[in-house]
């Protein structure tokens, strides 16, 4: 088994990239998918989540409010790491669940979105970074998101920076360009990782 840490900047075109590995065999570990989901009506998480900000953070049908209580940890730093602390053990005992249940021979992709942010480059065999100009990050998130630039240069400034993603990657794919241009070098990254899942040894 090949563990794949795959992780990008907002707007670089990360979730293109894991569709693509995906669609080529890869197995995929959601960490944004799994982060919902473990806070749905009725789980542990949930009620962690109530405890800590106050049942001002629950929509009227009893789900989390996202924007509320995004608006509530992006403004005030501490109360981000009270939710991380809650949040990223539960994604990662779920995600290592989904990783088990993986064959000998399969690729495993995790796709965190802040995993230089949080320093998990040494738990996967293999750190893929998707990579683009923030220039082309913000028209992007302006054009297809159509999120304000101040909007989008907050959520760009909030995360690691381009050279603190580039220094943790094993293999980089360049999202500046068209889909056709990134459909050839996601087949590149994925006979590469096929040729390292394949090899003597295995992952690493």
């Amino acid at each position: 088994m090949l563990t794949v840490g795959l992780t990008g900047g907002i707007g670089a075109g990360k979730s293109e990239v894991a569709r693509l590995l995906t669609s080529y065999g890869a197995i995929l570990v959601d960490a944004d998918r799994i982060a919902r989901e473990v806070v749905e009506p009725g789980t542990e998480g949930l009620a962690a989540v109530v405890a800590e900000f106050g049942t001002g953070v629950l929509a009227p049908d009893g789900s989390l409010d996202r924007p509320k209580l995004g608006a509530i940890v992006f403004a005030d730093e501490d109360r981000r790491k009270a939710l991380n602390a809650i949040v990223h053990p539960l994604v990662g005992a779920r995600s290592a669940e989904l990783q088990k249940a993986a064959g000998p021979e399969d690729i495993v992709l995790h796709d965190v979105p802040l995993l230089t942010e949080n320093g998990l480059a040494p738990a996967y065999d293999l750190v893929v970074v998707v990579d683009a100009d923030p220039a082309t990050q913000l028209d992007r998130l302006v054009r297809l998101r159509g999120m304000t630039e101040d909007e989008a240069r907050s959520r760009m400034a909030a995360q690691a920076s381009r050279a603190e993603r580039l220094a943790v990657a094993d293999l980089v794919i360049d999202n500046d360009g068209p889909l056709d241009a990134l459909e050839g070098q996601v087949r590149a990254v994925w006979e590469r990782l096929r040729e390292r899942a394949d090899g003597p040894g295995g992952s690493a």
